[in-house]
């Protein structure tokens, strides 16, 4: 009966994700979902390609944490348009919680949204929230058993994003592992190798972003 019940919240899900997936698509707004673990540097990382794409893009940003709005405040004091969309417990974000939040944001003055979800390897990748685009940040310091241990997470998603690789230097993180099991379980997925400290590998990642921007809106 458990199963049962699960499957039906997932198929619910589903079926709110491609509402949702048509309501931004009918905007042509290209919604990004960033995920990853508690402090792999996701709300830098969404910082850093702002400031790469606001000359291009109109952008907004829904924050997602289970309490409080300290990462909200930080990336709406750099004026942007931000929506802090609080879990109260829940290990990720449901297509549902973004169909109610979306009105709060300027979709008439929005090129992209970026999406942070609840820092977790397991939950977030099993609900689609109506993204064009998944990204997964596995930070060096994180260590390199992560692919194998969370499989899911690395499977379902359209890039990889290795961030602090400025960190490399520091820690034992076997980088030809990850990306073995990478291309083992998501062959052909581009892979990424960024500092939001330094701003290495930056530009090539917005550039990624920008594509999928662009044919959103095409």
């Amino acid at each position: 009966m458990e199963i049962k019940v699960l499957h039906q919240v997932m198929d619910w899900n589903e079926d709110v994700s491609e509402e949702v997936k048509e309501t931004l698509a009918s905007r042509r707004i290209c919604m990004i979902n960033v995920m990853g673990s508690p402090g792999a540097g996701k709300t830098s990382l969404i910082t850093s390609l702002i400031d790469r794409l606001k000359e291009d893009f109109r952008i907004g940003v829904i924050e997602g944490d289970i309490a409080g709005q300290v990462d909200a405040e930080h990336i709406a004091g750099l004026g942007i348009p931000t929506v802090q969309l609080n879990t109260d417990g829940a290990c990720h974000i449901e297509a549902m919680s973004i169909q109610h939040i979306l009105p709060e944001l300027p979709l008439d003055q929005l090129d992209v949204i970026f999406v942070e979800n609840i820092g977790n390897l397991v939950c977030p990748a099993e609900f689609r929230i109506g993204e064009s685009l998944r990204i997964t940040i596995l930070s060096i310091p994180e260590g390199d058993d992560k692919v194998e241990k969370y499989p899911l997470m690395f499977t379902d998603t359209d890039c990889l994003v290795l961030n602090k690789y400025d960190m490399m230097p520091y820690f034992d993180f076997d980088e030809k592992r990850v990306c073995a099991n990478y291309e083992t379980v998501n062959p052909g997925a581009p892979l990424f190798r960024v500092s939001s400290r330094t701003g290495g590998g930056l530009a090539e990642l917005a550039e990624f972003i920008s594509g999928n921007i662009r044919k959103a809106k095409a």
